[in-house]
């Protein structure tokens, strides 16, 4: 199916049509900066059209209400003077990707997930497009972009978005980020969009004046939630996905928190834009706490996040147990359990939760799940926005580099993760309301009683925190660099990793040591302090990767603290 843009303003060879969904208003109008005022016609189901003849691509307008209010357009594909200021008409048929994409299949994608604020010193799209050949050299085959969508001030983790079709200015606007595309594309990789669908940023948001796109039937952690029973509604954002995966090229999309998307539907709107983009030939991967098979086997989604091992993992390296961690002591076991069944809780009681939660998945491929190590929610979760190696140095890192890279689900990377950058990532914002900035400073603050972290926390608001996130590629650690480029080479080539189904996975745990064997290959990470030792299943295996030193006597293998040695027989 050819998508072709619906809502907004679109190009023709005569001028530009214009498409609102605003049932709440009797009249409206489109106002043409620096030109005409053009009424528009109110058609069935609350839906306002017209045509503007002559206005052409850069031309710049808002939405005229009765009683004077003017408003950015709703489906606006730019921002230029921030999310309060008026659009500006894009000619996104003119935008068509002219590079094949490599369409990595699933069971292949090995991500890298960047921020385009933080990603590179100029913080633009263009300018990461530059580093896609590195990511590619890296062996990754998969960018995965966190949110473009424009939110309020120029920094932000992009999760506060309020024009989800707009490509926000700073980063370069829609057409910067199609070049990023094509230059990912042009390096073999797949590209992904992390997109918001759960709710809509606090500053800049004026869905609510058009029409009723919130209900309070339904309450999630930002307030009344999306209204899915409505036709108009579930529209808008199946036809932003496809925006992304159509125009915009990109291979498939990430939905952020779904379990915060409700819907009573008898079709969930996961399902519709799920349908939607493989119609496109895109692929669509959810984060979700659920633990829910259902995404998969009913809604049809291509994937889930699956923190239960990144969880486990965390706390066998670090030995946090604050917060949500505390559902991972004695992680050994359920680090175990994790990678052999996709994750732990399948119907276990979780104490967080206070009931049972999950459902059983080793009978799914493990390519419907994506795991890590970090990420941006893990890092900048943290007060003080701590990568891993800075919490267990640089043999903590290669352990768990070897446990991602050699399980048999798609691995993510946090940009940078591979060459061990260890600049933070904070959370950063630039709300232009003083009293909403105060108010983020205040959560910010409160968000961390529950945990155990000391020190201050960082100013979201301050400019600092956003340059501190930035990385720095002159301080790349090479060795790690090797170590991690090593692995994944194993990943993509042994013909021991190839097959990714759980019957094919043992794990199993020795002391503080976890052995992972996948056909000819065996993992054996320690998380041992100090001299520590496991016996291996059966004689005359040889040693193929090693971040360390170990000795290997018969089926005696050795070492010393964090370590990771792959084997072979």
């Amino acid at each position: 199916m050819a998508w072709t843009q619906w809502l907004g303003a679109s190009v023709f060879a005569g001028g530009t049509r214009f498409r609102v969904w605003a049932p709440k208003a009797e009249v409206l109008s489109v106002r043409i900066v620096d030109g005409p005022l053009l009424p528009l016609q109110r058609e069935a189901d609350g839906y306002f059209t017209g045509v503007a003849d002559g206005v052409r691509a850069g031309a710049r307008y808002l939405y005229r209400f009765a009683d004077g209010r003017e408003r950015p357009d709703p489906a606006s594909l730019l921002q230029p003077l921030g999310v309060h200021g008026p659009s500006e008409v894009v000619d996104l048929a003119a935008m068509v990707p002219r590079r094949p994409s490599p369409k990595v299949p699933l069971e292949k994608l090995i991500f890298c997930e960047i921020h385009l604020g933080t990603f590179t010193p100029e913080g633009t799209a263009d300018a990461a497009a530059r580093f896609m050949p590195e990511l590619a050299e890296s062996l990754y085959t998969a960018v995965e972009v966190m949110p473009v969508a424009a939110f309020s001030g120029d920094r932000g983790w992009g999760y506060d978005g309020v024009a989800p079709f707009a490509a926000h200015a700073a980063y370069g606007g829609p057409a910067g980020l199609l070049r990023l595309v094509e230059a990912a594309h042009a390096a073999g990789l797949s590209a992904f969009l992390d997109v918001v669908y759960n709710h809509l940023g606090p500053e800049g948001n004026y869905l609510a004046e058009f029409g009723p796109y919130f209900t309070a039937r339904h309450k999630t952690p930002w307030g009344d939630a999306l209204d899915f029973s409505l036709p108009p509604v579930r529209r808008y954002f199946v036809d932003n996905a496809l925006r992304w995966v159509s125009a915009g090229g990109f291979d498939g999309l990430r939905l952020d928190a779904v379990h915060g998307i409700l819907d009573d539907s008898s079709k969930h709107i996961l399902q519709e834009i799920a349908e939607a983009v493989h119609a496109e030939g895109g692929l669509v991967i959810a984060e979700s706490d659920l633990n829910e098979v259902k995404l998969i086997e009913q809604q049809g989604l291509d994937g889930s996040w699956a923190d239960d091992l990144h969880h486990a993992l965390h706390v066998a390296l670090t030995g946090e147990s604050q917060g949500y961690y505390g559902d991972f002591k004695e992680p050994l076991p359920k680090l175990e359990a994790a990678l052999e069944h996709g994750w732990f809780y399948q119907g276990q009681h979780k104490p967080s939760f206070g009931r049972p939660h999950g459902t059983p998945a080793g009978h799914l491929p493990a390519r419907h799940f994506v795991v890590c190590a970090q990420n941006h929610d893990q890092i900048g979760n943290r007060a003080r926005g701590e990568r891993l190696i800075e919490l267990v140095g640089e043999d903590g890192a290669r352990v768990a580099a070897a446990v991602i890279a050699l399980q048999p689900a798609p691995p993510l990377y946090f940009q940078g993760e591979e060459w061990g950058a260890r600049e933070p990532f904070l959370y950063f914002t630039s709300h232009g309301d003083p009293q909403l900035a105060e108010a983020v400073r205040k959560g910010r603050r409160e968000e961390f009683k529950e945990f155990a972290w000391q020190g201050e926390v960082p100013d979201p608001q301050a400019a600092e925190t956003f340059q501190r996130s930035k990385l720095d590629r002159s301080r790349k650690n090479a060795a790690l660099l090797a170590w991690h480029r090593a692995l994944l080479k194993l990943r993509r080539e042994h013909p021991a990793l190839q097959d990714d189904a759980r019957a094919g996975v043992q794990a199993e745990v020795q002391g503080k040591a976890l052995l992972l064997g996948r056909g000819a290959l065996l993992l054996v990470a320690s998380f041992a302090s100090g001299a520590w030792s496991v016996q291996l299943p059966s004689a005359g295996w040889q040693i193929r990767l090693d971040s360390a030193s170990a000795q290997l006597d018969g089926q005696r293998l050795s070492g010393q603290g964090l370590h990771a040695i792959v084997l072979e027989s």
